[in-house]
């Protein structure tokens, strides 16, 4: 009999342990995020952008597109590696989509200069969309040409294979929020930041 009453407890111990642990599963699940890498001209200015954006879990500033393995913030500025000033981004696809991760790149930049961004010209300031999957891809394509109706220009940017994502220097993340007294700060990607900002306020209206 004694034998039998353990093994009930047994068995309402392992089912009480099973109901603990599958919230734990979900939460993962809930937790699950992916990455989009994007370039449209300087770093400061679109990392400030989509630090807004909700769903955005972080931003993270640096290198890919080029050829040289760890190239440094000097080295991308002379244009000769290849890469374009990107952003790498952890989004939550529960909260945003890939979809307007791409609307909110097309409105943060202009995609119709070619390597140009404002005063900010050579092939480091290219607009680019580097894809990390064929579903990417096909999201990539066919919002671009959805984008296109909006320009009246054509658009130029370069949509690519990810193949390596170098993060860069330290002081270049997170740069608005450390430095938005700045002269660069105040004159270029403030105006672009409250912009922004009001558009996400109309939108939650």
């Amino acid at each position: 009999m004694k034998r039998e009453v353990c093994l009930a407890l047994a068995l309402l111990l392992a089912s009480a342990l099973s109901g603990f642990a599958q919230p734990k599963n979900m939460t993962n699940s809930a937790n699950h995020t992916e990455v989009a890498t994007l370039g449209g001209g300087c770093f400061w200015c679109t990392e400030a952008i989509f630090q807004m954006l909700p769903g955005v879990k972080s931003v993270t500033s640096g290198y890919a597109g080029g050829t040289k393995e760890n190239p440094t913030y000097k080295e991308v500025c002379t244009g000769q590696t290849g890469h374009a000033e990107v952003i790498q981004i952890e989004f939550d696809p529960k909260i945003v989509s890939y979809e307007k991760i791409l609307s909110t790149f097309w409105e943060a930049h202009d995609p119709t200069t070619l390597n140009r961004q404002g005063a900010d010209s050579g092939t480091q300031y290219r607009s680019i969309i580097l894809y990390s999957n064929e579903d990417q891809k096909a999201a990539a394509e066919k919002s671009k040409a959805e984008a296109q109706k909006n320009f009246h220009s054509p658009i130029v940017t370069e949509i690519a294979p990810l193949k390596k994502f170098y993060k860069g220097e330290g002081y270049h993340q997170d740069y608005y929020r450390n430095n938005s007294d700045a002269p660069y700060c105040r004159a270029v990607i403030r105006p672009k930041v409250e912009k922004f900002e009001k558009k996400l306020k109309e939108a939650s209206h």
